[in-house]
Protein backbone atom coordinates (compact mmCIF):
# COMPACT_ATOMS: atom_id res chain seq x y z
CA UNK A 1 0.00 0.00 0.00
CA UNK A 2 1.55 3.47 -1.07
CA UNK A 3 2.15 6.08 1.86
CA UNK A 4 1.02 9.01 1.70
CA UNK A 5 2.96 12.25 -0.25
CA UNK A 6 3.33 15.38 0.46
CA UNK A 7 0.62 16.50 -2.01
CA UNK A 8 -1.77 14.51 -0.13
CA UNK A 9 -1.05 16.26 2.70
CA UNK A 10 -1.27 19.23 0.73
CA UNK A 11 -4.68 18.59 -0.74
CA UNK A 12 -6.76 16.64 2.31
CA UNK A 13 -4.93 18.20 5.53
CA UNK A 14 -7.00 20.65 7.63
CA UNK A 15 -7.27 23.85 6.34
CA UNK A 16 -6.51 27.10 8.33
CA UNK A 17 -6.00 30.36 6.13
CA UNK A 18 -7.14 33.11 4.86
CA UNK A 19 -8.29 34.48 1.40
CA UNK A 20 -6.05 37.17 -0.93
CA UNK A 21 -8.89 39.15 -2.03
CA UNK A 22 -8.67 42.29 -4.37
CA UNK A 23 -5.71 41.65 -5.41
CA UNK A 24 -6.56 39.72 -9.38
CA UNK A 25 -9.89 40.74 -8.66
CA UNK A 26 -10.68 44.32 -7.68
CA UNK A 27 -12.66 45.48 -5.42
CA UNK A 28 -12.90 49.61 -4.79
CA UNK A 29 -14.14 48.95 -0.91
CA UNK A 30 -10.72 47.21 -0.65
CA UNK A 31 -8.51 48.67 -2.82
CA UNK A 32 -9.05 52.33 -3.80
CA UNK A 33 -5.85 53.12 -4.62
CA UNK A 34 -6.42 51.20 -8.00
CA UNK A 35 -9.09 53.06 -9.00
CA UNK A 36 -8.34 56.58 -10.70
CA UNK A 37 -10.37 59.72 -9.58
CA UNK A 38 -14.04 59.92 -11.23
CA UNK A 39 -14.03 55.88 -12.30
CA UNK A 40 -17.27 55.06 -12.79
CA UNK A 41 -18.13 51.82 -10.82
CA UNK A 42 -16.42 49.14 -8.39
CA UNK A 43 -15.44 46.14 -10.42
CA UNK A 44 -12.39 45.20 -11.89
CA UNK A 45 -13.34 46.10 -15.41
CA UNK A 46 -14.30 49.77 -14.62
CA UNK A 47 -10.84 49.67 -12.78
CA UNK A 48 -9.17 48.77 -15.84
CA UNK A 49 -11.31 50.84 -18.41
CA UNK A 50 -10.57 54.25 -16.06
CA UNK A 51 -7.08 53.56 -15.81
CA UNK A 52 -6.79 52.81 -19.65
CA UNK A 53 -8.69 56.39 -20.35
CA UNK A 54 -6.47 58.16 -17.91
CA UNK A 55 -2.98 56.49 -18.56
CA UNK A 56 -2.95 54.36 -21.44
CA UNK A 57 -2.08 50.75 -21.73
CA UNK A 58 1.38 50.95 -20.76
CA UNK A 59 1.44 52.28 -17.71
CA UNK A 60 -2.14 50.46 -17.06
CA UNK A 61 -0.57 47.26 -17.30
CA UNK A 62 2.71 48.18 -15.52
CA UNK A 63 0.56 49.45 -12.43
CA UNK A 64 -1.30 46.17 -12.19
CA UNK A 65 1.47 44.16 -12.45
CA UNK A 66 3.16 46.04 -9.55
CA UNK A 67 0.04 45.14 -7.64
CA UNK A 68 -0.27 41.71 -8.42
CA UNK A 69 4.06 41.24 -7.50
CA UNK A 70 3.40 43.16 -4.21
CA UNK A 71 0.47 41.27 -3.42
CA UNK A 72 3.00 39.14 -0.55
CA UNK A 73 5.60 40.43 0.70
CA UNK A 74 8.59 37.78 2.61
CA UNK A 75 7.69 40.01 5.52
CA UNK A 76 3.90 38.95 5.29
CA UNK A 77 4.95 35.12 4.40
CA UNK A 78 6.83 34.97 8.03
CA UNK A 79 3.68 36.42 9.48
CA UNK A 80 1.19 33.99 7.75
CA UNK A 81 3.52 31.34 8.78
CA UNK A 82 4.88 32.12 12.38
CA UNK A 83 2.10 34.15 13.97
CA UNK A 84 -1.12 33.62 11.96
CA UNK A 85 -0.12 29.68 11.66
CA UNK A 86 -1.73 29.30 7.90
CA UNK A 87 -1.40 26.30 5.65
CA UNK A 88 -3.28 27.53 3.08
CA UNK A 89 -4.52 31.04 0.79
CA UNK A 90 -7.73 30.87 -1.13
CA UNK A 91 -6.72 33.12 -3.99
CA UNK A 92 -9.45 34.61 -6.10
CA UNK A 93 -8.99 35.31 -9.43
CA UNK A 94 -10.47 36.04 -12.55
CA UNK A 95 -11.41 34.48 -16.42
CA UNK A 96 -9.24 37.51 -17.33
CA UNK A 97 -6.37 36.66 -14.92
CA UNK A 98 -5.77 34.32 -17.37
CA UNK A 99 -5.02 36.15 -20.61
CA UNK A 100 -6.24 38.07 -23.07
CA UNK A 101 -6.91 34.99 -25.67
CA UNK A 102 -9.42 33.70 -22.51
CA UNK A 103 -11.19 37.78 -22.53
CA UNK A 104 -11.93 37.19 -26.40
CA UNK A 105 -15.60 37.41 -26.96
CA UNK A 106 -16.12 38.97 -22.97
CA UNK A 107 -16.60 42.30 -21.40
CA UNK A 108 -12.97 42.29 -21.10
CA UNK A 109 -12.05 41.82 -24.81
CA UNK A 110 -9.35 44.34 -26.37
CA UNK A 111 -7.18 46.66 -24.76
CA UNK A 112 -8.58 46.39 -21.09
CA UNK A 113 -7.32 41.88 -21.74
CA UNK A 114 -3.61 43.16 -22.69
CA UNK A 115 -3.72 44.06 -19.08
CA UNK A 116 -3.07 40.71 -18.56
CA UNK A 117 -0.87 39.51 -20.69
CA UNK A 118 1.07 38.69 -17.35
CA UNK A 119 -1.42 38.35 -15.16
CA UNK A 120 -0.90 33.93 -15.01
CA UNK A 121 2.58 34.19 -14.94
CA UNK A 122 2.36 36.43 -11.52
CA UNK A 123 -0.24 33.58 -10.26
CA UNK A 124 2.66 31.20 -10.75
CA UNK A 125 4.85 32.95 -9.45
CA UNK A 126 2.82 33.12 -6.11
CA UNK A 127 1.66 29.81 -5.75
CA UNK A 128 5.23 29.16 -6.00
CA UNK A 129 6.15 31.20 -3.17
CA UNK A 130 2.93 30.17 -1.52
CA UNK A 131 4.46 26.35 -2.50
CA UNK A 132 8.21 26.95 -0.80
CA UNK A 133 6.94 28.13 2.66
CA UNK A 134 4.49 25.10 3.01
CA UNK A 135 1.53 27.42 2.29
CA UNK A 136 -1.25 25.67 -0.38
CA UNK A 137 -3.00 27.54 -2.24
CA UNK A 138 -6.99 26.88 -3.75
CA UNK A 139 -7.23 28.48 -7.02
CA UNK A 140 -10.92 29.98 -7.08
CA UNK A 141 -12.49 30.84 -9.89
CA UNK A 142 -14.00 33.71 -8.11
CA UNK A 143 -15.02 35.74 -11.48
CA UNK A 144 -16.61 34.04 -14.32
CA UNK A 145 -17.58 35.10 -17.51
CA UNK A 146 -20.66 36.46 -17.12
CA UNK A 147 -21.02 36.28 -13.33
CA UNK A 148 -21.90 33.53 -11.26
CA UNK A 149 -23.61 36.25 -9.29
CA UNK A 150 -24.31 39.96 -9.43
CA UNK A 151 -21.86 41.39 -7.31
CA UNK A 152 -18.97 43.41 -8.15
CA UNK A 153 -16.78 40.60 -7.14
CA UNK A 154 -17.63 39.10 -10.68
CA UNK A 155 -15.46 41.28 -12.54
CA UNK A 156 -17.96 43.60 -13.75
CA UNK A 157 -20.38 46.29 -12.98
CA UNK A 158 -23.31 44.49 -14.91
CA UNK A 159 -25.51 43.40 -12.18
CA UNK A 160 -26.66 40.41 -13.59
CA UNK A 161 -25.36 36.73 -13.05
CA UNK A 162 -25.16 35.76 -16.81
CA UNK A 163 -23.13 32.56 -16.10
CA UNK A 164 -26.18 30.44 -15.70
CA UNK A 165 -28.19 30.20 -19.06
CA UNK A 166 -26.02 30.84 -21.45
CA UNK A 167 -24.24 28.73 -22.93
CA UNK A 168 -21.52 30.38 -24.39
CA UNK A 169 -20.53 31.86 -21.24
CA UNK A 170 -21.07 28.06 -19.25
CA UNK A 171 -18.26 26.79 -21.94
CA UNK A 172 -16.20 29.64 -21.49
CA UNK A 173 -15.48 29.23 -17.69
CA UNK A 174 -14.83 25.21 -18.24
CA UNK A 175 -12.32 26.04 -20.50
CA UNK A 176 -10.74 28.02 -18.01
CA UNK A 177 -11.28 25.36 -15.33
CA UNK A 178 -9.67 22.69 -17.63
CA UNK A 179 -6.60 24.92 -18.58
CA UNK A 180 -5.82 25.86 -14.82
CA UNK A 181 -6.57 21.61 -14.34
CA UNK A 182 -3.78 21.29 -16.82
CA UNK A 183 -1.31 23.86 -15.51
CA UNK A 184 -1.70 22.56 -12.30
CA UNK A 185 -1.02 18.73 -13.58
CA UNK A 186 1.93 20.11 -15.61
CA UNK A 187 3.68 21.86 -13.00
CA UNK A 188 1.87 23.90 -10.11
CA UNK A 189 2.90 21.87 -6.39
CA UNK A 190 1.00 23.27 -3.79
CA UNK A 191 -2.55 24.16 -5.18
CA UNK A 192 -4.72 22.68 -3.17
CA UNK A 193 -7.70 22.97 -5.14
CA UNK A 194 -9.57 24.26 -7.91
CA UNK A 195 -12.96 25.94 -7.50
CA UNK A 196 -15.47 26.33 -9.96
CA UNK A 197 -16.87 29.39 -9.49
CA UNK A 198 -17.86 31.57 -6.17
CA UNK A 199 -21.03 32.67 -4.30
CA UNK A 200 -23.55 31.17 -7.23
CA UNK A 201 -26.97 32.64 -6.48
CA UNK A 202 -29.54 30.39 -5.15
CA UNK A 203 -31.10 28.17 -7.31
CA UNK A 204 -28.56 28.93 -10.18
CA UNK A 205 -30.40 27.17 -12.90
CA UNK A 206 -28.59 24.21 -14.24
CA UNK A 207 -25.90 24.61 -12.15
CA UNK A 208 -25.44 20.69 -11.24
CA UNK A 209 -25.29 19.73 -14.74
CA UNK A 210 -22.85 22.47 -15.69
CA UNK A 211 -20.89 20.90 -12.03
CA UNK A 212 -20.83 17.46 -13.85
CA UNK A 213 -19.42 18.69 -17.16
CA UNK A 214 -16.47 20.86 -15.42
CA UNK A 215 -15.37 18.06 -13.26
CA UNK A 216 -15.48 15.18 -15.87
CA UNK A 217 -13.31 18.13 -18.28
CA UNK A 218 -10.97 18.37 -14.97
CA UNK A 219 -10.99 14.68 -14.57
CA UNK A 220 -9.68 14.01 -17.82
CA UNK A 221 -6.87 15.93 -17.52
CA UNK A 222 -5.98 15.88 -13.98
CA UNK A 223 -7.27 13.28 -11.76
CA UNK A 224 -5.77 13.64 -8.61
CA UNK A 225 -6.92 17.89 -7.75
CA UNK A 226 -9.19 18.24 -5.40
CA UNK A 227 -12.64 20.57 -6.84
CA UNK A 228 -14.64 22.32 -4.98
CA UNK A 229 -17.91 23.49 -5.89
CA UNK A 230 -20.04 26.88 -4.46
CA UNK A 231 -23.15 25.40 -2.33
CA UNK A 232 -25.15 28.38 -4.06
CA UNK A 233 -26.58 29.33 -0.07
CA UNK A 234 -28.08 26.26 -0.27
CA UNK A 235 -25.89 23.25 1.58
CA UNK A 236 -27.77 20.71 1.51
CA UNK A 237 -28.80 19.57 -1.88
CA UNK A 238 -24.84 20.25 -2.23
CA UNK A 239 -23.69 17.48 0.35
CA UNK A 240 -26.22 15.19 -1.99
CA UNK A 241 -24.76 15.78 -4.78
CA UNK A 242 -20.98 15.44 -3.87
CA UNK A 243 -21.74 12.29 -2.14
CA UNK A 244 -23.04 11.21 -5.53
CA UNK A 245 -20.61 12.81 -6.95
CA UNK A 246 -17.85 11.47 -4.98
CA UNK A 247 -18.79 8.03 -5.43
CA UNK A 248 -18.00 8.32 -9.70
CA UNK A 249 -14.30 10.69 -10.17
CA UNK A 250 -11.33 10.32 -8.40
CA UNK A 251 -10.85 14.06 -8.13
CA UNK A 252 -12.76 14.70 -4.34
CA UNK A 253 -15.17 17.18 -4.84
CA UNK A 254 -15.31 19.28 -1.87
CA UNK A 255 -18.59 22.49 -0.59
CA UNK A 256 -17.27 25.75 -0.39
CA UNK A 257 -19.94 27.24 2.17
CA UNK A 258 -19.93 31.27 3.19
CA UNK A 259 -20.51 32.22 6.76
CA UNK A 260 -21.89 36.08 6.88
CA UNK A 261 -24.00 37.06 10.11
CA UNK A 262 -23.96 40.73 8.82
CA UNK A 263 -26.22 41.21 5.68
CA UNK A 264 -29.57 39.42 5.84
CA UNK A 265 -32.28 41.02 8.17
CA UNK A 266 -32.61 37.88 10.39
CA UNK A 267 -28.81 38.72 11.43
CA UNK A 268 -29.58 42.31 11.74
CA UNK A 269 -32.14 41.90 14.20
CA UNK A 270 -30.52 39.87 16.61
CA UNK A 271 -27.91 41.37 19.51
CA UNK A 272 -24.26 39.83 19.25
CA UNK A 273 -24.87 37.13 21.74
CA UNK A 274 -27.52 35.46 20.58
CA UNK A 275 -25.52 35.30 16.75
CA UNK A 276 -22.51 34.18 19.01
CA UNK A 277 -25.19 31.09 20.35
CA UNK A 278 -25.87 30.13 17.20
CA UNK A 279 -22.32 29.07 16.00
CA UNK A 280 -22.00 25.89 17.96
CA UNK A 281 -24.95 24.93 15.77
CA UNK A 282 -23.64 25.77 12.30
CA UNK A 283 -23.50 23.22 9.43
CA UNK A 284 -25.68 20.72 11.59
CA UNK A 285 -26.38 19.37 7.94
CA UNK A 286 -23.04 17.25 7.88
CA UNK A 287 -24.47 14.91 11.18
CA UNK A 288 -26.30 12.60 8.75
CA UNK A 289 -23.79 12.88 5.98
CA UNK A 290 -20.34 12.68 7.11
CA UNK A 291 -18.27 9.19 8.89
CA UNK A 292 -19.63 6.63 6.66
CA UNK A 293 -18.19 6.83 3.09
CA UNK A 294 -19.18 3.10 2.27
CA UNK A 295 -23.29 3.33 2.78
CA UNK A 296 -23.43 6.48 1.91
CA UNK A 297 -20.40 8.55 0.00
CA UNK A 298 -17.67 11.08 1.00
CA UNK A 299 -19.15 14.80 2.33
CA UNK A 300 -16.31 17.33 3.56
CA UNK A 301 -16.91 21.02 3.94
CA UNK A 302 -14.62 24.12 3.42
CA UNK A 303 -15.68 27.49 4.85
CA UNK A 304 -14.17 29.57 2.23
CA UNK A 305 -14.99 32.75 3.36
CA UNK A 306 -16.44 34.22 6.93
CA UNK A 307 -15.14 37.26 8.90
CA UNK A 308 -15.67 38.88 12.39
CA UNK A 309 -17.92 41.90 11.07
CA UNK A 310 -21.41 41.85 12.92
CA UNK A 311 -24.09 44.61 11.69
CA UNK A 312 -24.15 48.25 13.06
CA UNK A 313 -28.10 47.31 14.34
CA UNK A 314 -26.90 44.35 16.04
CA UNK A 315 -23.97 46.22 17.78
CA UNK A 316 -26.51 49.28 18.82
CA UNK A 317 -28.06 46.52 21.07
CA UNK A 318 -24.83 46.59 23.67
CA UNK A 319 -22.61 48.70 25.10
CA UNK A 320 -20.10 50.11 22.66
CA UNK A 321 -17.51 49.51 25.63
CA UNK A 322 -18.42 45.36 24.84
CA UNK A 323 -17.55 45.36 21.03
CA UNK A 324 -14.04 44.38 21.31
CA UNK A 325 -14.56 41.61 23.64
CA UNK A 326 -17.58 40.37 21.78
CA UNK A 327 -15.60 40.50 18.64
CA UNK A 328 -12.91 38.47 19.99
CA UNK A 329 -15.35 35.60 21.50
CA UNK A 330 -17.34 35.75 18.25
CA UNK A 331 -14.28 35.13 16.19
CA UNK A 332 -13.31 32.68 18.75
CA UNK A 333 -16.53 30.63 18.32
CA UNK A 334 -16.09 30.25 14.97
CA UNK A 335 -12.83 29.25 15.22
CA UNK A 336 -13.58 27.22 17.30
CA UNK A 337 -16.71 25.27 15.17
CA UNK A 338 -15.19 25.56 11.90
CA UNK A 339 -12.43 23.61 13.01
CA UNK A 340 -14.41 20.85 12.61
CA UNK A 341 -14.73 20.53 9.38
CA UNK A 342 -12.34 20.50 6.19
CA UNK A 343 -11.35 24.18 6.82
CA UNK A 344 -11.63 27.92 6.57
CA UNK A 345 -10.40 30.78 5.21
CA UNK A 346 -10.95 34.47 6.33
CA UNK A 347 -11.93 37.22 4.10
CA UNK A 348 -9.76 39.05 4.33
CA UNK A 349 -5.90 39.42 4.54
CA UNK A 350 -5.21 42.63 2.33
CA UNK A 351 -6.80 46.10 1.89
CA UNK A 352 -5.48 49.63 1.58
CA UNK A 353 -6.46 50.02 4.67
CA UNK A 354 -4.54 47.74 6.87
CA UNK A 355 -4.86 46.01 9.62
CA UNK A 356 -8.31 45.32 8.42
CA UNK A 357 -10.05 46.24 11.11
CA UNK A 358 -13.40 43.06 11.44
CA UNK A 359 -12.21 42.64 8.24
CA UNK A 360 -8.84 42.17 8.66
CA UNK A 361 -7.40 38.65 9.12
CA UNK A 362 -4.13 39.95 10.36
CA UNK A 363 -6.00 41.97 12.72
CA UNK A 364 -8.66 39.31 14.03
CA UNK A 365 -5.31 36.96 14.46
CA UNK A 366 -3.13 39.62 16.51
CA UNK A 367 -6.40 40.28 18.70
CA UNK A 368 -6.86 36.74 19.14
CA UNK A 369 -10.47 36.61 17.57
CA UNK A 370 -8.99 33.76 14.96
CA UNK A 371 -7.03 31.41 16.17
CA UNK A 372 -5.28 28.40 14.67
CA UNK A 373 -6.15 24.47 16.29
CA UNK A 374 -3.41 23.98 19.10
CA UNK A 375 -1.79 21.04 16.60
CA UNK A 376 -0.68 24.02 14.30
CA UNK A 377 1.72 25.58 16.79
CA UNK A 378 3.58 22.48 18.08
CA UNK A 379 7.37 23.36 17.82
CA UNK A 380 8.93 20.51 15.50
CA UNK A 381 11.08 18.73 18.73
CA UNK A 382 7.66 18.06 20.47
CA UNK A 383 5.98 16.85 17.61
CA UNK A 384 8.87 13.88 17.17
CA UNK A 385 8.59 13.28 20.60
CA UNK A 386 4.69 12.70 20.58
CA UNK A 387 5.55 10.30 17.84
CA UNK A 388 7.92 8.48 19.47
CA UNK A 389 5.76 7.96 22.04
CA UNK A 390 2.75 7.11 20.68
CA UNK A 391 4.64 4.30 18.27
CA UNK A 392 5.37 2.42 22.03
CA UNK A 393 1.97 2.57 22.28
CA UNK A 394 0.67 0.98 18.62
CA UNK A 395 0.86 -2.47 18.89
CA UNK A 396 -0.83 -2.66 22.40
CA UNK A 397 -3.93 -0.04 20.80
CA UNK A 398 -4.17 -1.98 17.59
CA UNK A 399 -4.94 -5.24 19.38
CA UNK A 400 -7.38 -4.07 21.64
CA UNK A 401 -9.16 -2.02 19.01
CA UNK A 402 -9.47 -5.19 16.53
CA UNK A 403 -10.54 -7.91 19.34
CA UNK A 404 -13.30 -5.15 20.79
CA UNK A 405 -14.74 -4.82 16.91
CA UNK A 406 -14.60 -8.52 16.26
CA UNK A 407 -16.29 -9.42 19.94
CA UNK A 408 -18.94 -7.05 19.17
CA UNK A 409 -19.85 -7.89 15.83
CA UNK A 410 -19.34 -11.51 16.77
CA UNK A 411 -22.10 -11.29 19.68
CA UNK A 412 -24.05 -9.07 17.53
CA UNK A 413 -25.08 -11.18 14.58
CA UNK A 414 -23.90 -14.53 15.82
CA UNK A 415 -22.68 -17.37 12.75
CA UNK A 416 -21.75 -14.50 10.33
CA UNK A 417 -18.80 -14.62 8.53
CA UNK A 418 -17.15 -11.61 9.12
CA UNK A 419 -14.07 -10.46 7.54
CA UNK A 420 -12.37 -8.97 10.29
CA UNK A 421 -8.86 -8.23 9.46
CA UNK A 422 -10.37 -5.44 7.15
CA UNK A 423 -10.41 -3.65 10.05
CA UNK A 424 -6.57 -5.05 11.10
CA UNK A 425 -5.57 -3.47 7.98
CA UNK A 426 -7.98 -0.19 8.10
CA UNK A 427 -6.41 0.53 11.20
CA UNK A 428 -3.08 0.26 10.67
CA UNK A 429 -2.73 2.40 7.61
CA UNK A 430 -5.34 4.82 9.83
CA UNK A 431 -2.40 5.83 12.49
CA UNK A 432 -0.23 5.86 9.48
CA UNK A 433 -1.11 8.06 7.50
CA UNK A 434 -2.53 10.39 10.59
CA UNK A 435 0.89 9.87 11.68
CA UNK A 436 2.75 10.98 8.39
CA UNK A 437 0.25 13.99 8.28
CA UNK A 438 1.34 15.01 11.74
CA UNK A 439 4.92 14.86 11.63
CA UNK A 440 4.86 15.99 7.75
CA UNK A 441 6.28 19.24 8.57
CA UNK A 442 8.56 18.57 11.98
CA UNK A 443 10.45 15.55 10.23
CA UNK A 444 11.42 17.49 6.98
CA UNK A 445 8.89 15.87 4.65
CA UNK A 446 7.31 19.37 3.64
CA UNK A 447 8.78 22.32 1.79
CA UNK A 448 8.92 25.37 5.05
CA UNK A 449 9.76 22.56 7.08
CA UNK A 450 9.72 23.13 10.51
CA UNK A 451 7.11 23.54 13.31
CA UNK A 452 3.85 22.98 13.46
CA UNK A 453 1.44 19.45 12.96
CA UNK A 454 -0.80 19.06 10.68
CA UNK A 455 -4.21 16.50 10.70
CA UNK A 456 -6.32 15.17 8.21
CA UNK A 457 -9.10 17.38 7.91
CA UNK A 458 -10.83 16.08 4.89
CA UNK A 459 -11.34 13.05 6.31
CA UNK A 460 -14.59 11.70 4.76
CA UNK A 461 -12.85 12.18 0.81
CA UNK A 462 -9.30 10.99 2.13
CA UNK A 463 -11.28 7.78 3.89
CA UNK A 464 -12.62 7.17 0.26
CA UNK A 465 -9.45 7.55 -1.77
CA UNK A 466 -8.02 4.76 0.79
CA UNK A 467 -10.72 2.38 0.27
CA UNK A 468 -10.51 3.04 -3.42
CA UNK A 469 -6.74 1.88 -2.93
CA UNK A 470 -7.44 -0.79 -1.06
CA UNK A 471 -10.42 -2.61 -2.55
CA UNK A 472 -12.68 -1.58 0.64
CA UNK A 473 -15.79 0.10 -1.38
CA UNK A 474 -18.96 -1.22 -1.12
CA UNK A 475 -18.98 -2.41 -5.09
CA UNK A 476 -15.44 -4.15 -4.07
CA UNK A 477 -15.80 -5.61 -1.21
CA UNK A 478 -18.98 -6.83 1.13
CA UNK A 479 -17.70 -6.05 4.25
CA UNK A 480 -15.30 -3.32 3.30
CA UNK A 481 -17.13 -1.18 6.01
CA UNK A 482 -15.16 -2.91 8.29
CA UNK A 483 -11.86 -1.85 7.03
CA UNK A 484 -13.32 1.67 7.08
CA UNK A 485 -14.67 1.29 11.15
CA UNK A 486 -10.68 -0.12 11.55
CA UNK A 487 -9.11 3.03 9.98
CA UNK A 488 -11.07 5.92 11.34
CA UNK A 489 -10.41 3.70 14.91
CA UNK A 490 -6.61 3.93 13.59
CA UNK A 491 -6.66 7.64 13.17
CA UNK A 492 -8.37 8.31 16.15
CA UNK A 493 -6.36 6.00 18.66
CA UNK A 494 -3.57 8.15 16.69
CA UNK A 495 -4.57 11.49 17.57
CA UNK A 496 -6.21 10.88 20.81
CA UNK A 497 -2.49 9.22 21.44
CA UNK A 498 -1.09 12.47 20.52
CA UNK A 499 -2.99 14.76 22.38
CA UNK A 500 -4.62 16.30 18.76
Amino acid sequence: MASATTTDVFNYRYHHGTNLGTIFVLEKWLSPSMYVQGSAGDSELDAVRASLAFSGLDATRAKWQTHWSSAISDDDFAWLTGQARCNMIRLPIGWFTLGPSFCQGTAFDGEPGEVYVNAWSAVRNLVRRCHDRGIGVLLDLHAVPGGANGEIHSGTSSGRADLWGNGDNLDRARRCLVFIAQEVAAGMPGVMGIQLCNEAIWAAPGMYEWYDSVIGAINAVNEIVPVYISDAWNLSPALDYIQRKNRSVSNPVIVDTHKYYTFAASDQSQSPQQILDRIPKELNELQSKQGNVFDNGAATVFIGEYSCVMSEPTWSKVSPNDRPGLTRQFGQAQSRRWQQFGGSSFWTFKMDWMDGGAWGFKQQTNEGAIIPPPFMTLPAQEIRNRIRAAGKQQQRLQQTALREHSEFWDRTAPGTQFEHWRFGKGWDLGWNDAQFFFGARAQGGMPGGGDGGDKIGCLDVWVQKRMRETGSMKEQAAFGWEWEHGFRKGVADFYSTVGV
